[in-house]
């Protein structure tokens, strides 16, 4: 759990500085979940950073549990951002217990996604 722990901290730490090769560093090349792929995930982040000028996540690990070669985790938290043409600061994303799959790829966790 705790790698899992210093993998999500350098992802926010990333997510934080706008730095989109870093998060997507965060992210395997194969994840998935429902329709959203790593490309996604980047055009998303894009989206994010073009509307707001600063970004703040706050998340917690509820739990980790191993299933095969993959961690399942449930996480809480939520995501907010201070609007670019208006500077009011907003909570834009929020979450209560969601699972992600991560799993160890080149030495490191990274987020798989939820295939189904």
């Amino acid at each position: 759990m705790r790698e899992v722990e210093a993998g999500l901290a350098q992802a926010v730490q990333r997510f934080e500085a706008r730095d989109v090769a870093g998060v997507l560093a965060q992210v395997s090349e194969q994840y998935r979940t429902g329709p959203l792929t790593k490309a996604g995930i980047r055009e998303q982040l894009l989206a994010t950073y073009g509307l707001y000028d600063s970004v703040k996540a706050n998340v917690r690990i509820d739990e980790v549990r191993m299933v095969g070669e993959h961690a399942w985790v449930y996480s809480t938290g939520e995501v907010s951002g201070r609007l670019r043409l208006l500077g009011t600061p907003m909570v834009f994303l929020s979450w209560e217990r969601e699972l992600e799959v991560v799993r160890r790829e080149g030495g490191a966790w990274r987020l798989f996604g939820y295939q189904q």
